[in-house]
């Protein structure tokens, strides 16, 4: 926990240093952007920034520690069948989304299949540099610094929490009755972590936990972050294509099955998780570490 806490401060920082600076930014005129987007983006370049000096100062910046441990070819070769074998397990739940009418086809009369192309394109290049950035931070060095203090339980358990807290602690719009000066700054401050602990999420932050409990399993089986760079790669394709391709359907006596972060995961991804982390552990029982 105390790695955990380390880690959190971290972030907690660069999310002051980022609403300290919003508001000036935001006077000079030059970013034409919602407050709450410019705030977000600057806590990410101040994230970036200092990660390795971060790293250096926890002894993490060494190519073990953070997930890369493995020859190059081993590596690549995990990524790209993770890649795929994560677009598989999205593809079982966004088609029983289907099924269960909870999303329904959007497709546009005309001029869909180029549009899906240029999609395809733009999500699968951002969604492996997502997959990239997060899983080097919580399955890389996160997860390497609870590993070494407290075992793979707590490394499995912990470092999955704060990748599904993380998810949600993000700033909002503000009220159209409140302005936007340096009170409304730190209001939409406060409410990043106010509004991360509402219970309307507790489907989605479930569901993410328990990503991350599986891909915290992944990772400590193989030993490296390859297979899963690439499973969380192929996740968010998938999720956003289906987003690209179907709209929500709130009439749905189904539509519990998902939750309000993204509209395709909830307790059904839940459940879906839940069989797979059940079938990797009986699966890896007898399978020495790094197989």
């Amino acid at each position: 926990m105390k790695q955990t806490g380390i880690f959190f401060v971290y972030l907690f920082c660069c999310l002051i240093l980022g609403a300290l600076l919003t508001y000036p930014v935001m006077l000079t005129g030059w970013i034409e952007q919602d407050p709450h987007r410019v705030m977000g983006r600057l806590a990410q370049v101040f994230i970036l920034l200092g990660l390795w000096p971060f790293l250096k100062a926890t002894r993490l910046n060494d190519r073990t520690a953070l997930g890369y441990g493995v020859p190059r070819p081993v590596f690549l070769d995990a990524l790209w069948r993770g890649w795929l074998l994560g677009a598989l397990i999205l593809l079982v739940l966004a088609v029983n989304l289907l099924l269960l009418e909870v999303r329904v086809p959007g497709i546009p009369a005309e001029g869909w299949l180029l549009d899906l192309l240029g999609k395809s394109i733009q999500v699968l290049i951002g969604g492996l540099l997502t997959a990239l950035l997060e899983e080097t931070f919580f399955r890389g060095a996160l997860y390497s610094a609870i590993r070494r203090g407290g075992g793979a339980r707590s490394a499995i358990l912990w470092s999955s929490f704060l990748f599904a807290l993380l998810h949600f602690m993000k700033p909002h719009p503000l009220p159209a009755d409140v302005a936007f000066d340096w009170l409304g700054t730190w209001q939409m401050f406060i409410h990043v972590f106010v509004d991360a602990f509402q219970w309307r999420h507790l489907d989605s932050m479930a569901a993410l936990f328990l990503v991350g409990v599986f891909l915290a399993m992944v990772r400590e089986r193989s030993g490296h972050i390859g297979w899963c760079i690439g499973l969380h790669a192929g996740w968010i394709f998938v999720i956003r294509v289906t987003r690209h391709l179907t709209d929500d359907n709130q009439a749905s006596p189904n539509v519990w099955l998902v939750g309000d972060y993204d509209g395709v995961i909830g307790w059904l991804a839940v459940g879906w998780t839940g069989l797979l982390i059940l079938g990797f552990w009986l699966w890896t029982q007898k399978r020495p570490r790094g197989d």
